[in-house]
């Protein structure tokens, strides 16, 4: 796998985050099961989930969906080989680098799905994700993407920043990415519709290639 140089730190960072990240995560995907169905549930044909991670999602794809998961930490991926085991769907999984996609051929995807991994990436790091989403969707080809952004409400913005440094020390996850920005700067990534989820927190992002 060819490694973009600022995500060998986030590989790393991951390797030890792995052992212990459903557990970290517990009291948050309380909230994020609720919503799996609905973000996953009607996605069909060909599909790449970018970060995959520990495979939460693979068990809420429809039997028709072919899948490939993407994922930069193997710790990681062996998480997520354990419930492939129980997904409906076809899935193979894959490490590698959403910013390079090395092994992953062009315009072959119907859907992009992804959950919290541009919040990941620095903003010059994101363009280059978002690059590789245009090149690997097909003409026509959808995408939707959740990620976690600050709050304009003053209660709950002072809660994130209570949260932001431990979210970046253990995800390397920032509230204050710009990847709504990013894509609208795109000549190829077309935003179809933004929304909440929850409060003006959890944003997600739809929309097609050109």
């Amino acid at each position: 796998m060819q490694l973009n140089e600022r995500n060998i730190f986030l590989e790393k960072k991951y390797n030890i985050t792995a052992f212990f990240y459903d557990l970290l995560d517990y009291p948050w995907e309380r909230e994020y099961k609720k919503w799996r169905p609905e973000l996953v549930g009607d996605l069909e044909g060909r599909v790449l989930e970018a970060g995959v991670g520990t495979g939460r999602n693979l068990a809420y794809y429809h039997e028709n969906v072919d899948l490939l998961g993407l994922e930069l930490s193997k710790a990681m991926l062996r998480k997520a080989e354990e419930r492939k085991r129980r997904a409906k769907c076809k899935i193979s999984l894959v490490h590698e680098d959403a910013t390079v996609m090395q092994s992953i051929d062009s315009n072959q995807f119907d859907w992009i799905f992804s959950t919290f991994m541009c919040c990941v990436m620095p903003d010059d790091i994101q363009k280059l994700a978002l690059e590789q989403f245009s090149r690997v969707l097909k003409q026509g080809g959808k995408f939707r993407l959740l990620e976690i952004v600050y709050s304009k409400d003053e209660k709950i913005r002072k809660r994130q920043e209570r949260f932001a440094p431990f979210v970046e020390k253990v995800y390397g996850a920032r509230f204050d990415r710009n990847t709504l920005h990013h894509i609208e700067l795109s000549a190829d990534l077309l935003i179809t519709d933004t929304r909440f989820l929850k409060d003006d927190t959890y944003l997600l992002i739809e929309g097609v290639r050109l």
